[in-house]
């Protein structure tokens, strides 16, 4: 019964010996442990201000980051236009040349097929006089084979002469 009545000397050097406890724990232990405790929360405070930075910053490096996407898009918008453009233009340009070199060569063929065309004419030509010169020449060989068949074709050449 004693340890649920205890004595006043117990409560005396229990007193005691808590203080010396309390003080020495104040002496040597609650200053590094407040100091410590001081420190961590310093370091949490100081981890929350750089989470909140890094929360701005990054915030800021995505509004950044929208606007340089947007400057690309529009770039490349530009760009695409541009493309298109000097495209159209180069197809225009070639369909251009085209047509003219088109145009050359058809005027080039329709002045070979007219030469080529006169050249056929004058060699037909050519042909149908050698041939009624051959076929006069055969015919008057047959008619002016007698003397009396010349002389008559003379005196009919020459009252021909006389009329004209």
């Amino acid at each position: 019964m004693e340890l649920v009545k205890p004595s006043i000397g117990l409560i005396f050097w229990m007193i005691v010996s808590f203080s010396i406890i309390l003080f020495l724990l104040k002496k040597f232990a609650w200053a590094p442990i407040l100091g410590m405790i001081k420190e961590r929360e310093d370091s949490i405070e100081l981890a929350l201000a750089s989470a909140e930075k890094a929360k701005q910053e990054m915030k800021m490096l995505q509004s950044n980051n929208e606007r340089i996407l947007s400057e690309a898009k529009t770039e490349r918008e530009l760009l695409l236009k541009d493309a298109r453009e000097i495209r159209e233009k180069m197809i225009a340009e070639a369909k251009g040349m085209a047509t003219k070199e088109g145009e050359r060569l058809l005027k080039s063929a329709r002045e070979n097929i007219q030469n080529e065309k006169m050249a056929a004419i004058t060699e037909l030509k050519n042909q149908v006089a050698t041939l009624s010169i051959d076929i006069a020449e055969k015919i008057l060989k047959s008619e002016l084979s007698s003397d009396e068949k010349q002389k008559s074709l003379v005196n009919t050449l020459l009252k021909d002469v006389n009329l004209n």
